[in-house]
């Protein structure tokens, strides 16, 4: 297995930030230092990471409903609370994705790194909806463009579902995580996001889960997000 997809099943961290540990020179393999992702190894390699054994961890997987102002980092060098101080596990668990400070609710936390990938990789598409109260009524114009997409400096965003709630809210679900993202698009159509709540991400609901608090989820909300990420769990 390739070393960096070994960090992620082991739990270290998202396949991503494992090859980026690995380039910084902190990994070493039978305890010489490696620095190819690539580099094949298995449970009988000796991998360390900063010179910790890596065994293989349980995997869990855990809903937050995110309070505002709490960050979405696994470690927060700042003042701030971090996601990762609200659940209650000893894993080594990270977050799915990011979900801004100034926007609240649904994201979920792993040291599952496969199925971390998958979730968030766009090639997959899994679906986010978040709730978002906007500065002023949205027209329907503006309405029209968020659905067929609008121009970002990165380029154009995929076709969205999108719907009024109230007079100055929008439910918008897209199927992609750039950014800051839904922000970005109000504020290309000319408005501005005032609050912003994750209600749902793939099949995985918020429901009435209270603010700050933690679930670990079941085998069959496991089995259903690994069937939104394009195969079965």
């Amino acid at each position: 297995m390739r070393l960096a997809k070994f960090l992620a099943h082991a739990g270290v961290a998202s396949r991503r930030r494992s090859e980026t540990l690995i380039s910084s020179g902190v990994v070493t393999v039978g305890g010489e230092v490696v620095t190819d992702p690539a580099r094949d190894v298995d449970e009988t390699s000796g991998v360390e990471v900063e010179g910790e054994p890596v065994r293989r961890e349980p995997r869990e997987v855990w809903i937050l409903n995110k309070p505002l102002d709490v960050i979405s980092t696994a470690r927060e060098p700042g003042s701030r609370q971090a996601v990762t101080d609200l659940v209650p596990s000893k894993r080594r668990l990270y977050p799915v994705g990011r979900l801004d400070a100034d926007s609240t609710g649904l994201i979920l936390l792993t040291n599952d790194g496969e199925l971390a990938n998958r979730l968030t990789h766009p090639r997959y598409g899994v679906e986010r909806t978040y709730r978002a109260t906007l500065r002023k009524p949205p027209t329907e114009s503006q309405i029209a463009r968020l659905r067929t997409g609008v121009k970002l400096e990165e380029g154009t965003t995929r076709p969205a579902r999108v719907k009024r709630s109230g007079k100055r809210g929008l439910e918008i679900t897209l199927r992609e995580g750039r950014n800051r993202q839904v922000r970005r698009m109000a504020e290309a159509v000319g408005n501005d996001i005032v609050s912003l709540k994750r209600v749902q991400f793939g099949s995985l609901v918020l429901g009435r889960l209270p603010e700050g608090d933690a679930q670990k989820l079941g085998a069959g909300q496991l089995e259903s997000l690994w069937k939104d990420a394009g195969r079965d769990g």
